[in-house]
């Protein structure tokens, strides 16, 4: 199987369209077709469902998705392993939750991207069973979570405590009159504090996966959420945002965890005293 036919389809499945999955890989839309006409063909499946308007993935083709990942992963490191990837480059594959990526780790490859030269970056996202497995595996060389497994082959390093602070669109909100609140879902020990402290308010009205999606959403719409003191700084700064005074104080530690007999322990310790945040 050819990895042309993976990148095409993973296009595709991003993207949703032929004609657009083209455009960002710089070919026909009829090559993109053939591919995965090819692609289906080998596998003796459907891929998209192409019955409707709007294309879509099959059963089959969902499956596939996370296989061909990995299978794109493996085949960077094999020619990094047998020296076929950039000369005088060293790959570094880092794996995070989608959260983590908007509280600290843009400012991090930014740092890596100026200060070290030789490597090349490979950048993925997964949950957090997913980054555990993607370690274990050897798929990605280092990878950020909330909370770090207990297993005896992963160093767990913590690199940032990162101050969750309760902000609200409207001015002097109080805790006991607070509207359209949004619970941001921080990981569990977060979770279930929140749970515990505003029960008796019962002001939840929706619950959000990533911080960035509920920020954007009170900005637009109104209401109140926990955000990261890094993200809403600005907005805090340009009376936006306003604090919510005598709030609760969360944090969430963040940690770096890497296989303790990984071949790139010196360039991941490197690349960690890059990490923006100071340490507590």
């Amino acid at each position: 199987m050819k990895i042309e036919l993976l990148t095409t389809f993973l296009e595709v499945s991003q993207t949703l369209h032929f004609r657009v999955a083209a455009e960002n890989l710089f070919i026909t839309q009829a090559a993109v077709s053939s591919r995965i006409k090819l692609l289906e063909d080998e596998l003796g499946v459907l891929l998209f469902d192409r019955t409707h308007k709007r294309l879509k993935l099959t059963a089959e083709g969902h499956r596939l998705v996370k296989h061909a990942n990995e299978m794109l992963i493996m085949w960077q490191k094999l020619k990094q392993d047998v020296g076929v990837s950039e000369a005088n480059s060293s790959q570094l594959f880092v794996g995070s939750m989608m959260s983590i990526w908007d509280i600290v780790l843009h400012d991090w490859l930014q740092k890596i991207h100026r200060n070290l030269d030789d490597v090349h970056l490979h950048i993925h996202n997964y949950s957090p069973i997913e980054l555990r497995k993607q370690v274990l595996s050897r798929l990605i060389d280092i990878a950020f979570v909330f909370e770090p497994p207990h297993v005896e082959d992963i160093v767990a390093e913590k690199v940032s405590t990162v101050p969750l602070q309760l902000v609200s669109t409207e001015q002097n909100a109080e805790l006991s009159n607070l509207e359209n609140m949004i619970q941001v879902d921080y990981g569990e020990a977060v979770n279930s504090q929140f749970i515990r402290d505003f029960s008796e308010y019962e002001v939840v009205r929706h619950t959000m996966s990533q911080p960035r999606i509920a920020l954007n959403f009170i900005l637009e719409a109104g209401g109140t959420a926990y955000l990261p003191k890094q993200m809403c700084f600005e907005h805090l700064r340009k009376n936006k945002l306003f604090e919510v005074e005598e709030a609760p104080i969360y944090s969430r530690e963040i940690h770096a965890i890497y296989l303790a007999k990984s071949n790139k322990v010196e360039l991941i310790k490197d690349s960690l005293l890059l990490f923006p945040y100071v340490r507590a």
